[in-house]
């Protein structure tokens, strides 16, 4: 069975609507982020920080591991929420990596985050 971790907009959040292109310039944003963090410490943390490759598809955003430790990350776009779907063949490397993209998205929109295991996170103020 798939786990679901939700984001949903609310109304004071700082977006209005979620596109897949917004969905897909976070992911970028997010690698560009860790890259720069491997500049600084004159490592390769942006492989070990985001080891998938992004496929765009018609309605969602496939993550595809790179190794052994990471199979697949689904992100699914609504209008007012973003889903990253967690396959049955996902390992714990994707929950923990699916957990700190559902943060960061989260953060960045200002929503309110249904993580994997039933609790809420509020990034927004209220």
């Amino acid at each position: 069975m798939a786990h679901t971790a939700t984001i949903e907009l609310v109304p004071a959040s700082t977006w209005e609507t979620v596109t897949l292109e917004q969905c897909k310039q976070l992911l970028e944003q997010f690698r560009d982020i860790a890259r720069k963090t491997g500049e600084q410490l004159a490592w390769d943390y942006a492989e070990s920080a985001f080891p998938y490759d992004i496929v765009i598809e018609e309605d969602r955003i496939v993550l595809v591991g790179k190794n052994d430790r990471y199979h697949m990350i689904e992100c699914r776009v609504h209008e007012r929420a973003v889903e990253f779907v967690l396959p049955k063949q996902a390992t714990h490397g994707d929950k923990g990596k699916a957990n700190e993209l559902c943060k960061f998205f989260a953060k960045r929109m200002a929503g309110k985050l249904h993580l994997f295991n039933g609790r809420v996170m509020y990034y927004y103020k209220r």
